[in-house]
């Protein structure tokens, strides 16, 4: 047996996992003493299948002394899936599954390391006597925001934070912002009215302060204003900035590979930096509407493009959009031959690969942060066009506080009661020039981050290796 072994339980959902799994590799890259098993559970709404073909990839790809995979048993009464409340409730009911796959361990964790989702799992590692760490898949940006609105919910009630949505023109001041952030890119999770989600996340933010410590996949040269915010906020555990944490690779599997290979094959046809790359996301859509006016904004701007339009599976949320088939039949009537000898329309884009390549000088994204990660670490200026979750203040972030990012939209989100804005052809094309033609001072900072992105973790002295020393100092005295 290894001397110290770590508990890790990610979010199910792949950019969760992901994350988290890097962070996984990192610490057993760097401390052979150290082994970690890696505990999964499933929701069927979180495409456990393709979740499953990737445990079994790292399975096969990592050495299993240091990285243990365990699958939790399937609940045998899984909660209401139309429930309001089924998210937390299938949390709380994985805490016995939790705490018996550590009884059966052969000896006693170091600590837990919970996905920021499974806050609530603190309680588990409490009745071991076992630290508890949060890893937080987003930026500083959201936990400051997280933190920030939790307060004021509890020392004023939760109508004096979901009441700022009365006034969509209003804006807040926030400890960890330079500048006052308008009400309409706050997260709805935090902010929207008669909804689930505000509770469930200032409960998580509770939960969050009984840590040792929270571990945000971020770097201080990033987001330094915030991080440093932060640490200064009284009631708030240590913050450990250990990323950006990567996962570059392919999928693993034959299909992913061939398509990549044509999707290379094509950029490596083209000019340095001449084509834009616009994908939104494992679970971005559009409608028919909004996929015509984003295809006539691409035709009037000129630029080369790669876009990766998936045709949706059914128009709800959380329905990931089908990864084999383009959504061809929204597109404004001859456009795939006008612009044959320009642009390249794909369904599944690998993401990482396609930003590596240099025939890439733009990326228009959805600002989910491992998009916005791996945009900054392959250097690539991004246009901003949120849709979910925490996207809107990713945005506002990389554009108003960094200066890393032109807007096409800062505030779009999907909304499938009231249906969701249009953005015109004219914002488009706009955008995609701004972007494309942006000037050096920004194109200089977005080098600049990109460097500094990789020396974090690749250098000893390196601020994210700092803090990862630290962190496992830390778990090794315990």
């Amino acid at each position: 047996m290894s001397k110290t072994e770590l508990v890790i339980v990610p979010a199910p959902g792949m950019g969760h996992l992901l994350s988290t799994v890097e962070f996984a590799k990192l610490i057993v890259q760097t401390n052979p003493d150290i082994s970690i098993v890696v505990l999964i559970y499933h929701i069927p709404q979180f495409e456990p299948t393709k979740i499953q073909s990737y445990i079994e990839f790292q399975s096969r790809e990592l050495d299993s002394h240091q990285i243990d995979f365990y699958t939790l048993p399937p609940l045998s009464n899984p909660p209401d899936p139309t429930d309001p409340a089924f998210y937390g409730n299938m949390i709380q009911l994985q805490h016995p599954l939790v705490k018996k796959a550590v009884q059966d361990r052969k000896s006693k964790p170091a600590a837990f390391v919970l996905d920021l989702m499974n806050a609530s799992m603190i309680d588990v590692a409490n009745e071991f006597d076992i630290p508890s760490y949060i890893y937080f898949t987003s930026g500083a940006n959201f936990l400051d925001a997280i933190f920030h609105f939790q307060e004021i919910a509890d020392e004023q009630g939760i109508d004096a934070v979901t009441g700022l949505t009365d006034d969509p023109e209003s804006v807040s001041d926030l400890p960890g912002f330079m500048n006052p952030v308008p009400t309409k890119v706050l997260p709805m999770l935090l902010v929207e009215k008669d909804a689930v989600w505000p509770p469930f996340f200032f409960n998580l933010a509770k939960k969050f302060r009984e840590a040792k410590g929270i571990l945000v996949n971020s770097f201080m040269e990033l987001e330094s204003f915030t991080l440093q915010a932060l640490q200064n906020q009284h009631n708030v555990p240590t913050i450990y900035p250990v990323g950006p944490l990567l996962s570059l690779e392919s999928r693993g599997d034959s299909k992913s590979s061939s398509d990549e290979d044509s999707i290379l094959s094509w950029l490596d046809g083209q000019p340095k930096s001449s084509v834009v790359f616009l994908c939104f996301g494992s679970l971005g859509f559009f409608d028919a509407k909004q996929v015509k006016e984003i295809a006539e904004g691409l035709d009037r701007s000129g630029h080369k493009f790669l876009w990766s339009l998936r045709k949706p599976v059914q128009v709800t949320f959380g329905v990931a959009p089908s990864e084999n088939m383009i959504f061809e039949d929204a597109l404004p009537e001859g456009f795939m031959d006008r612009t044959a000898h320009r642009g390249k329309i794909i369904p599944w884009a690998p993401q990482a690969a396609v930003l590596a390549h240099q025939a890439i000088g733009g990326f228009v994204s959805h600002c989910g942060w491992n998009s916005i990660l791996e945009s900054i670490w392959f250097g690539v200026p991004l246009a901003t066009w949120p849709m979910y979750s925490e996207q809107q203040l990713n945005a506002f972030t990389l554009v108003k506080e960094l200066g890393l990012a032109v807007e096409i939209k800062m505030d779009y989100r999907w909304d499938f009661k009231k249906g969701n804005c249009l953005v015109k052809a004219e914002e488009v094309e706009n955008g995609v020039r701004k972007l494309m033609n942006m000037d050096d001072k920004m194109r200089g900072r977005v080098r600049e981050i990109s460097e500094l992105s990789r020396k974090v973790l690749q250098t000893d002295d390196g601020s994210s290796r700092v803090w990862l020393t630290r962190f496992i100092a830390e778990i090794t005295e315990h």
